[in-house]
């Protein structure tokens, strides 16, 4: 037996009592499970419900916060095969694997065709598994630069109009004794850091995602790799990325960049939502606001793109749902463009359809709403593999503490140490 067969046989004995799907009268109930949020994917359930005009109405089943919860969870009821689960809202990264293991149901063509139009090409990507589409975008997400224009003026950058190198922000932050927001904590945030230096560069941190696990090849060995490890060890050891850099995900680099030490910041869209909000709340001053100006994420090499962070969600549909052709249409339902703009506006997650970007409330709400579209349709996935929970953990065990980084060691010993693991010759 395989070490996954061995996984997914442990998986279904865990998986008792699972609850039946529907009720005995009136049209049948889909559940879909979804991550936290405001509030937003609940809303859209009771419209689409509304909208499905008694052919089926929409629950929603609430998962654990943490992504890696919500895999461990579906990931066993799936493997039993569990029919109550027909729509799922997806961590993109976790898609390979449900599709490779069989708990995804076929998108018809015609499906898929609707579901991706004017839809931005790294979420698509994202929900693509073997060149199918497995999985329908809903949200996306990704990583903007966002900087203090008095810091930026006084280091002579404009980076709204002239894209920006790392190296430029680490020069700048070091000149006037400030700090970078970066994310340095030995959790997820960390993969997603280093993937997009590594994609940023022209590299790859799989070279072939889709081989057999005892064929997957590492590509962090290589100039990209050893470009992106040199800016991570770089900002550590200079102390850039602030006193609590080994420890900072994206929420304290928030709160570092809104302070008197704040200069550059990678991060998501939610920043702006929350920044207004401490203003209004008072907690904030309005100034900060005037000082806050938004680009394209960093470049590795001047005059070369960057490969900003993809994120968000997609939509999965059951593979042992009792009603997968009612899945289909509700899933199309949930990412109608006005869905995606609602859910934009009212809870702050980007769209993946690129009409929504045109609604004036989106425009309204985020001022810097074309540069997110911008900046999705050249977003880079994470590593798309069955295996990317050992490809991820490995990351962060091998490039933490960040101060520990070594072009000329780090991506070598990664490349080592996720090798042997993906072959069963060591333990995570």
């Amino acid at each position: 037996m395989s070490r996954r067969s061995a996984t997914l046989a442990v998986a279904v004995t865990l998986a008792l009592g699972l609850p039946a799907c529907g009720g005995d009268s009136g049209p049948p109930t889909l559940t879909w499970y979804i991550n936290p949020d405001a509030g937003g994917q609940a809303e859209i359930a009771d419209r689409c419900s509304e909208q499905a005009a008694g052919e089926y109405r929409i629950e929603t089943s609430l998962l654990p916060r943490e992504a890696s919860a919500q895999r461990e969870q579906l990931a066993r009821r799936l493997a039993a095969e569990d029919s109550s689960i027909d729509l799922i809202s997806m961590d993109p990264p976790f898609i390979p694997e449900f599709a490779e293991a069989g708990f995804l149901a076929d998108i018809p063509d015609d499906v898929a065709e609707a579901v991706t139009e004017n839809v931005v090409q790294s979420a698509i990507d994202g929900a693509t598994w073997k060149d199918e589409l497995v999985a329908v975008p809903f949200w996306a997400n990704t990583q903007l630069l966002w900087y203090r224009k008095s810091v930026a003026e006084a280091a002579g950058l404009d980076p709204a109009n002239e894209p920006v190198t790392w190296q430029q922000l680490i020069d700048a932050a070091a000149q006037q004794d400030k700090y970078l927001g970066v994310q340095g904590i030995r959790a997820e945030a960390l993969t997603v850091w280093i993937n997009a230096l590594v994609a940023s560069a022209g590299g790859e941190v799989l070279t072939n995602p889709e081989a057999p696990v005892e064929d997957v090849e590492l590509g962090l060995q290589s100039e990209a790799g050893r470009q992106a490890a040199g800016i991570i060890g770089t900002i550590a050891r200079q102390g850039l990325g602030g006193p609590g850099f080994s420890n900072e995900d994206e929420n304290a680099s928030m709160l570092q960049f809104q302070g008197e030490n704040g200069s550059f910041m990678v991060n998501w869209p939610f920043v702006w939502a929350a920044t207004l909000a401490g203003v209004e709340e008072g907690t904030l001053d309005q100034s900060l606001i005037d000082d806050i100006g938004w680009a394209q994420y960093p470049s590795m090499v001047e005059g070369e793109p960057s490969r900003p962070p993809y994120g968000g969600i997609n939509l999965g549909i059951g593979a042992f749902s009792e009603h997968v052709d009612l899945a289909m249409d509700a899933a199309q339902c949930i990412v109608s463009v006005e869905n995606q703009a609602y859910y934009m506006v009212s809870n702050g997650n980007p769209a993946s359809n690129t009409e929504a970007y045109e609604d004036p409330d989106v425009q309204e709400t985020f001022p810097m709403a074309d540069l997110i579209r911008e900046s999705l349709e050249q977003a880079g996935p994470r590593p798309k593999t069955p295996y990317y929970n050992e490809v991820s953990t490995g990351l962060q065990n091998t490039w933490h503490p960040p101060s520990s980084v070594r072009p000329d060691s780090t991506p070598q010993e990664a490349a080592t140490f996720i090798t042997e693991v993906l072959q069963g010759e060591r333990l995570l």
